[in-house]
């Protein structure tokens, strides 16, 4: 059985050095919201599928060979003659990024709901979806809304990361489809500033929790950055550091933090585990570059345990 199935666009993503104008080197990479968190998984021995609509040309091609030789099983839906999905990240100075997207009526914008409820179709623990499919598109939005609530007919577990792009819709456009999609999840992800994204605007935090634990939604983490994250779950919470490390890139780092607490549920380990196990997978994407280049693989996960300046010979 697969442990989890996600959904979405994973875009080519063209790294520079520097300012583009000034002839910046620049590097093609692989990078998407659903396909980092499957990435992650796999590396820590989880089964993996990504379903999305890849082009049938060298960008297409790079995305699946990249999720591939990740482990991870894709499902390359068709892209109907849209083009890929692109991301410009500029690196303006070792502190300040720019990016810029392409990705209008782009390849992953069209995928239908029949692929993936066929990559369910063999089973699957859980389904993950995030809150960037359906802003992409009244296609992806259809699709997202019509498959988890099949999965959750069929007993799947879902989980939803809130992840709230402002350049792709309005806090409003998201709540209204957002709200939708709760009642059929057993599992929120969220930052602080996104949870009444899935509520009544301007409640509070304690209102929200127990709104969301009333429509059948009982588990709901919340990821606080450099501050850790909040675990609620069954009238308990619990809070957790985040670990110190050397922040260098923090592209990643909310899907990495996603990433090591659903591994952590699959593993079927404690509640403080899980944010543990969370916390360590954040550390190690924001103190590597890239999305998801640096995570660990199992034997790695404690890693980060020695001290700051431990070299292992």
């Amino acid at each position: 059985m697969i442990d989890l199935v996600t959904f979405g666009e994973t875009m080519v993503s063209f790294r520079t050095s520097g300012a583009l104008v000034s002839g910046a080197a620049c590097t093609a990479h692989v990078a998407g919201a659903e396909s980092n968190v499957a990435i992650a998984l796999s590396r820590l021995g989880h089964r993996a599928r990504w379903v999305g609509g890849l082009t049938d040309d060298a960008l297409g091609d790079l995305v699946a060979a990249t999720l591939t030789g990740e482990g991870v099983d894709v499902v390359r839906a068709d892209p109907v003659g849209r083009p890929a999905g692109l991301m410009l990240l500029q690196r303006r100075t070792a502190d300040v990024a720019r990016v810029a997207y392409a990705r209008k009526d782009s390849a992953g914008s069209c995928l239908t709901e029949a692929p993936v409820l066929e990559a369910l179709e063999h089973g699957a623990r859980r389904l993950h979806v995030t809150g960037i499919t359906p802003a992409l598109s009244d296609t992806a939005r259809q699709t997202t809304l019509t498959v988890v609530t099949e999965a959750a007919r069929r007993g799947v577990a879902v989980s939803l990361d809130v992840n709230h792009r402002a350049a792709l819709w309005s806090r409003e456009d998201a709540r209204a489809v957002l709200t939708e999609i709760v009642p059929h999840v057993d599992l929120l992800v969220a930052s602080a500033d996104e949870l009444d994204l899935v509520g009544e605007d301007g409640a509070s935090e304690e209102d929200l929790i127990a709104d969301l634990a009333d429509r059948g939604c009982a588990e709901v983490l919340l990821k606080r950055g450099g501050e850790g994250a909040t675990l609620h779950r069954d009238g308990r919470r619990l809070d957790a550091a985040a670990r110190p490390v050397t922040v260098v890139d923090v592209v990643g780092a909310g899907d990495a933090c996603t990433a090591g607490y659903l591994s952590g549920r699959l593993d079927g380990v404690s509640d403080e585990a899980c944010l543990e196990r969370a916390m360590t997978l954040g550390a190690f994407a924001v103190s590597t570059v890239g999305d998801w280049e640096g995570l660990p693989r199992r034997h790695e996960l404690g890693l980060l345990s020695g001290a700051a300046s431990d070299v292992t010979r």
